[in-house]
């Protein structure tokens, strides 16, 4: 059913107030900076009759949007000019005539997108944004038609979603100082898995993703960057990518798993990269985080592992080597402080961990779907104590390697890497 209309006076001022929001946040905010001009949404409406379904979107100004379609799964993406999103977070999860959910978020620097999960096979009949005089808001509304499969199944071949170009990197000074990559899973369009409160696994990954880059820069013995430093959709090969184009020496991803059928499991599992999963749980976990990007509205592309000749299959094999170490020393520093699950040690075959050069482990911090997991991925205190318990694993995996010969960042020109998407 429609979403009820709201008094025109409650519009107007939750309007107003959305505006100043957007215009007054500043840079660093929680999803890092706004583009001020961006058009605000403050309203998303679902509406069906016959074999038509509409979702309206009430914003501040007009603006430009494509939308395609894509198959397997059935999903409409609507890429549209950055939009700073301030609606109920419940819109996207009611079912509506064609429409099974939609999400929405930062695409890629300056471009939005909403993805809808469909019901059943659809087209896109009409865009179209109309002025509503009242109040001055903005409509946009996507009309979608029911279609058979045959016919959907041509519109997804001929849709061509544009490729967004990559941001231009330039090069920094030399620093011998070992290069630690932090990546917070999920983004933008991707929430990641929910709690039953609501909250985004993206949400909760990135602020302890930030919490441990900040811990690992005191001292400055390390240089860190990260995959995303806002809000924001990075593609799994991208994220390989950025950590291998910048000669990375450490790639953490940081995660947080979800199992509403067993609300009582609980616990952190630290992951490395393997063709065999340890176990069938680790496979299907590993399956679910690979179609990542099939939940932001593109396909997935697996990243090359330039493994073509024996030398670089025996790099393969020193990188896991080095990456089930640093595991070990992760398991022997957050053990004492944090809570771990029966098998806190697999490995799987995660998009993100194929990277044949860099060190790589996959966190799974705890479940949203424990409470008290939950309650703790969201505690100060918390967060401090297993970002310095992780710190130090990092400290001995680099003392470890200059033992074994291998100084801990030897020097080379390294490129400054900022969060892009595809």
């Amino acid at each position: 059913m429609p979403t009820r209309a709201r008094p025109l006076r409650v519009l107007l001022a939750t309007l107003a107030t959305a505006i100043g929001l957007a215009c007054a946040l500043p840079a660093g905010a929680q999803d890092g900076e706004r583009n001020r001009n961006a058009a605000v949404a403050i309203a998303a409406d679902v509406s069906s009759q016959g074999g038509a379904t509409k979702l309206t979107f009430t914003l501040s100004k007009p603006v430009e949007a494509r939308a395609f379609v894509m198959e397997r799964p059935d999903r409409v993406v609507i890429d549209l000019a950055e939009v700073n999103f301030q609606v109920e977070a419940e819109s996207g999860r009611r079912r509506e005539g064609l429409i099974q959910s939609f999400r929405y978020g930062l695409f890629a620097p300056g471009r939005s997108r909403v993805v809808v999960d469909l019901a059943g096979p659809a087209t896109v009949a009409r865009i179209e944004t109309v002025a509503r005089p009242r109040d001055g808001a903005h409509l946009l509304t996507i009309e979608l038609q029911r279609a058979d499969r045959e016919a959907f199944r041509k519109a997804a071949v001929a849709s061509d979603p544009a490729p967004v170009p990559r941001k231009a990197e330039s090069p920094e000074p030399a620093d011998s100082r070992p290069l630690i990559m932090v990546d917070a899973g999920h983004g933008g369009t991707d929430p990641g898995a929910i709690a039953s409160t609501g909250v985004f696994e993206k949400d909760i990954v990135f602020g302890f993703a930030q919490a441990l880059a900040a811990r690992l820069e005191t001292g400055g013995r390390y240089r860190v960057r990260m995959t995303r430093d806002r809000d924001v959709f990075v593609p799994l090969a991208e994220r390989v990518r950025i950590a291998r184009e910048a000669k990375a020496d450490l790639f953490i991803s940081i995660h947080a798993d979800s199992i509403s059928s067993a609300p009582q499991v609980r616990g952190a599992t630290i992951y490395t990269g393997s063709e065999k999963a340890t176990d069938a749980e680790s496979a299907r976990l590993a399956e679910r985080e690979n179609k990542a990007d099939s939940a932001a509205g593109t396909d997935s592309v697996a990243p090359p592992t330039d493994v073509t000749d024996i030398l670089q299959e025996l790099m393969l094999r020193e990188t896991r080597g080095f990456s089930a170490g640093f595991a070990r020393s992760l398991m022997g520093q957050i053990g004492p402080v944090m809570e771990m699950s029966a098998k806190p040690h697999r490995e799987a075959g995660f998009m993100v961990l194929r990277s044949p050069d860099v060190p790589s482990v996959l966190v799974e911090l705890g479940y949203l779907s424990s409470k008290r997991d939950l309650d703790l991925l969201q505690s100060q205190p918390w967060r401090e104590s297993v970002t310095g318990a992780m710190a130090k694993a990092v400290d001995l995996f680099f003392s470890n390697r200059a033992t074994l010969g291998r100084p801990a960042g030897p020097p080379r020109k390294a490129a400054a890497i900022a969060p892009v998407s595809p």
